[in-house]
């Protein structure tokens, strides 16, 4: 047996999950009721991400920000530069397919359990109100911008503060960050067990009723993966942008598919830029920083499921409009994190664009829960493995102008 377990942890994480997948869908296709009880593995995995991660954000900011001295250049300005126009390209790609292949909904299905915000004006008032909140209240309830903002003040405050002080508060950041590496060793059950859920409770039919909406969602997620994401690296870095793209979308899109929670991926995606040789004290703020504004995948759902509703009802839609929700999408999609239910329910906010009433929207946003179990993880794969692209992207691009070699070994 331990002989067994020496040869499995030599084998890498990527290739451990996709055992637990196969293992989950065999089991989810043969023997769902003896199986059952695995479901358990995938509670207690996404479950113990989501209790370390909110705390985690707090003190790898914080201990960032405080170490950070007068001068050095964090090059924060161009990566959230990134951040946005990545998110923008993604909401403006999702309408464009949209219209280029129109998806008709079965509307009924109602979700009138779920309230949606009224208007843009509601969920920045959300927003702010939430970089505000009680910090032990943002940590308990998983409020990310919250804690982003506590992390920030308490990180200028300690800037001045004793040498041992920042100590302590950096080994508190590492003893947490390797908690979260323990937690991710169990990624292979936790996923057997997600899987298996997800399959025996929802099945393979039911996703084959949706699969034209699945088509334009998924491929638009992938299209701005393998296409738009690579251009905007090219043109910032002037190199092959796909050994990078595709080292992102295997080392840190695998994991966040199977999570489902771009926080939950920090640690994986703040590991990935320390083996990419980025700047630590860039990338400790700026990863966790994408995981509350990056979110190219939320644009693409709120884009393709509202232009849904739209083809449904007959609506039509001229270029401006057209135009205006690519922009709105992507000012939902920041806003995301900070509204109870994420991207879905925003949908409400972007049909009100086009006069779909309330009533109407909501029952896209039950068809969305029902898509969620493959969008959902496609769209947090996106969100987070564009998280470090986009940082060693602008770190790249800065080295290129300074006249610094790229690590292409650290990328390939």
């Amino acid at each position: 047996m331990k002989n067994l377990l020496k040869k499995w942890n030599q084998i890498s994480l990527v290739k451990q999950i996709i055992v637990g997948l196969i293992l989950g869908i065999i089991l989810a296709l043969t023997i769902p009721e003896t199986a059952k009880p695995i479901v358990i593995f995938g509670s207690l995995f996404v479950g113990a991400l989501k209790a370390v991660a909110p705390v985690l954000v707090l003190f790898l900011v914080m201990s960032a920000i405080a170490q950070h001295k007068s001068g050095q250049q964090t090059n924060m300005k161009s990566i959230i530069a990134l951040y946005l126009l990545g998110t923008f390209l993604a909401g403006l790609i999702a309408v464009i397919a949209s219209f280029i292949f129109p998806v008709t909904l079965k509307l009924g299905a109602g979700a009138e359990d779920v309230t949606a915000p009224g208007g843009v004006a509601e969920v920045l008032k959300t927003l702010l109100l939430n970089v505000v909140d009680n910090p032990v209240k943002a940590i308990f309830n998983a409020n990310y911008i919250g804690i982003l903002a506590w992390a920030v003040v308490l990180g200028l405050a300690l800037k001045n503060s004793p040498d041992t002080t920042k100590t302590m508060i950096t080994n508190f950041s590492d003893a947490i960050s390797k908690v979260v590496t323990w937690v991710i060793k169990l990624a292979p059950l936790g996923i057997m067990g997600l899987v298996f859920d997800s399959i025996s409770t929802n099945g393979l039919e039911t996703l084959k009723s949706y699969r034209d909406l699945l088509f334009v969602l998924l491929g638009c997620m992938l299209f701005v993966a393998v296409v738009i994401n690579p251009l905007i690296v090219f043109a910032a870095t002037r190199k092959n942008p796909f050994p990078l793209v595709f080292k992102c979308l295997k080392e840190s899109g695998i994991t966040a598919f199977f999570t489902r929670s771009s926080a939950a991926n920090i640690p994986v995606n703040m590991k990935l830029c320390e083996k990419l040789g980025l700047d630590k004290d860039t990338y400790s703020v700026s990863i966790p920083l994408g995981a509350t504004i990056n979110m190219a995948g939320a644009a693409v759902t709120i884009s393709v499921l509202t232009l849904a509703a739209v083809h449904t009802l007959g609506i039509q839609v001229d270029i401006p409009t057209a135009i205006i929700l690519s922009v709105l999408s992507a000012v939902c999609a920041c806003g995301a994190s900070g509204v109870a239910g994420g991207s879905l329910l925003l949908i409400p906010l972007a049909a009100s664009l086009f006069g779909i009433s309330s009533d109407v929207a909501m029952q896209v946003v039950g068809v969305g829960f029902v898509v969620g179990v493959l969008q959902d993880s496609c769209e947090t794969a996106l969100n987070s493995s564009t998280d470090v692209l986009f940082t060693a992207t602008a770190e790249y691009r800065k080295r290129r102008k300074e006249g610094k070699k790229i690590g292409v070994n650290n990328v390939a």
